[in-house]
C-alpha cells in the first residue's frame, strides 16, 4: 500500500522548485524515468487541472531596484502562489489557486478618472509600458500575521499619477477591483459588497515605494496574486493591496474600503503595520513566515513592516493606535 498525503498537508516549499517546474521537459522527463509523476501533487493538478495554471509564460523584462528589501530568504514561488486571499475566489487560502483560471487577463483596461485633468482609459500593455519595470523585493506582511517576501515586478505608482496630472483638491486615490461573477462565482457566496475597494491618502500614493504591479519572480502575474495589475503597498497590512485593478479614482475625501467598511474595529483605514496594535482576536506583536524552516518561521513583526525609515515621516504628529 502507498500512503498519500492529501493535498493540505504538504507545504508548497517542499514541492518541485520553480526553476526546475518551468523546465517542463526536464521536469517531466524525470518525473517519469523515477516513477514518481504522479506523487507530484502541483505537475499532476497542474496536467489534469486548468484551474491551477499559474505558471505564466510571458517574461518580463527588468531592472534591479535600490528599493528592494536584501538580506532575506525569498518566500517560494509555489508559496506565493498557492497561499493567498482573494475572496472573489473563495475564502480558503488555497481556493485563489484552485478557482482563478477563469479570470481572463486580456482584454484588460483600466479607467482612470475623478478629480485628474488627463483622465484616460488604458489597456493594460499600454500601462506596463508606461515605465521601466523593476524587479523589488518586498517584505508582505497580512493582517492574520503572516508574512512572506516576495520579488514584485512594476514601477513606482507615482509615475502613472504624474503622468494623468492631479487636480489640487484630489486628496486620495481609491483602487476598485474587477466585479464579475461570470468570471468570480465565488462573489455570489460572499456578503462582501463588491467591487473590492481600498485607498490612500495622496501622499502614500505617491510614496516611491508604493509599486504598481504587473508580476512576480520575473513574470507576469498569475491569476491567483491580482492579475494583471495589482497595488502592493510593503508598510502596510496586505489587504491595503487592491488586485485585479480595473478603475483608478481621484477624489478629495476619504473612500469608503472593503474591510474598514465591514469591521472598522479590526480593520483601519490606513492598516499600517503596528505591533503595538493588536488585531481584536490575536496578536500582531509577532508573526510566520511562510515557507520558513521550523525554527525561523516566528519572528518579531517589525514597526511599518521595516520600512519605517522611509515611511515613519508621512504619519509624523498622527495617534497610531486611533488611526490604524
Amino acid at each position: 500500500m502507498m500512503l498519500i498525503r492529501k493535498s493540505p498537508e504538504i507545504l508548497y516549499s517542499e514541492v518541485t522548485p520553480k526553476a526546475d517546474y518551468l523546465d517542463r521537459r526536464k521536469f517531466m522527463k524525470g518525473a517519469m524515468a523515477t516513477g514518481l509523476l504522479a506523487s507530484s501533487v502541483a505537475g499532476v493538478s497542474r496536467l489534469i487541472d486548468p484551474g491551477t495554471e499559474v505558471f505564466a509564460d510571458t517574461k518580463l523584462s527588468t531592472v534591479k531596484s535600490p528599493l528592494s528589501t536584501t538580506g532575506e530568504d525569498l518566500t517560494s514561488y509555489q508559496d506565493i502562489t498557492h497561499y493567498n486571499n482573494f475572496y472573489e475566489f473563495g475564502t480558503d487560502k488555497g481556493d485563489p489557486a484552485r478557482n482563478a483560471g477563469s479570470l481572463k487577463t486580456r482584454p484588460w483596461v483600466v479607467s482612470i478618472e475623478g478629480l485628474v485633468n488627463k483622465p484616460q482609459k488604458i489597456d493594460i500593455d499600454s500601462l506596463m509600458k508606461l515605465h521601466p519595470l523593476e524587479e523589488r523585493v518586498y517584505r508582505f506582511r497580512c493582517v492574520e500575521a503572516w508574512s512572506m517576501v516576495i520579488p514584485w515586478v512594476g514601477y513606482s505608482l507615482s509615475e502613472l499619477i504624474k503622468q494623468v496630472d492631479p487636480k489640487p483638491e484630489a486628496k486620495y486615490v481609491q483602487f476598485l477591483s474587477l466585479a464579475d461573477p461570470s468570471q468570480m462565482p465565488q462573489m455570489r457566496e460572499s456578503s462582501i459588497s463588491w467591487p473590492y475597494s481600498e485607498g490612500l491618502r495622496m501622499d502614500e500614493a505617491m510614496h516611491p515605494l508604493t509599486l504598481l504591479t504587473f508580476g512576480l519572480y520575473g513574470e507576469t502575474l498569475p491569476n491567483q496574486d491580482g492579475a494583471p495589475v495589482r497595488i502592493i503597498v510593503p508598510w502596510k497590512y496586505g489587504f491595503k493591496s487592491a488586485k485585479s485593478i480595473v478603475k483608478i479614482k481621484f477624489v478629495a475625501k476619504q473612500p469608503e474600503t472593503t474591510w474598514n467598511d465591514l469591521a472598522s474595529n479590526e480593520y483601519g483605514f490606513y492598516s499600517n503595520v503596528n505591533p503595538n496594535v493588536d488585531h481584536p482576536r490575536w496578536s500582531q506583536k509577532t508573526e510566520r513566515r511562510i515557507g520558513a524552516s521550523l525554527f525561523k518561521q516566528r519572528r518579531t513583526t517589525l514597526m511599518f513592516n521595516g520600512y519605517g525609515d522611509q515611511v515613519a515621516s508621512l504619519y509624523n504628529g498622527m495617534d497610531l493606535k486611533k488611526y490604524f
